[in-house]
């Protein structure tokens, strides 16, 4: 399976990225990383994360980062539709 990054979810990671930048500098590129490394690893594990709260998606908390994944799966990929703040109401 291939991961596919929709544009709301590139979205979220780079308003992660830059928050993290102004707030906390020395946490923003590990935390960037930590999460794609994460997500990497719904290539070979796509049914790890918890069913979602919507219909048809799962959901990967990232432990102890306050963040979670939203994503559907797909016949040939993972489809990561957003990352959420655990803080913000998205559900």
């Amino acid at each position: 399976m291939r991961i596919r990054w929709t544009v709301p979810a590139a979205d979220d990671l780079e308003s992660i990225k830059n928050y993290l930048v102004r707030q906390f500098p020395t946490f923003a590129e590990p935390t960037i990383r930590s999460i794609y490394q994460r997500v990497s690893f719904l290539k070979n594990n796509p049914y790890i994360g918890r069913p979602g709260h919507r219909v048809g998606t799962r959901e990967l908390p990232l432990k102890p980062l306050p963040y979670v994944v939203v994503y559907s799966v797909r016949a040939e990929d993972v489809e990561i539709l957003h990352i959420y703040h655990g803080a913000q109401d998205w559900r």
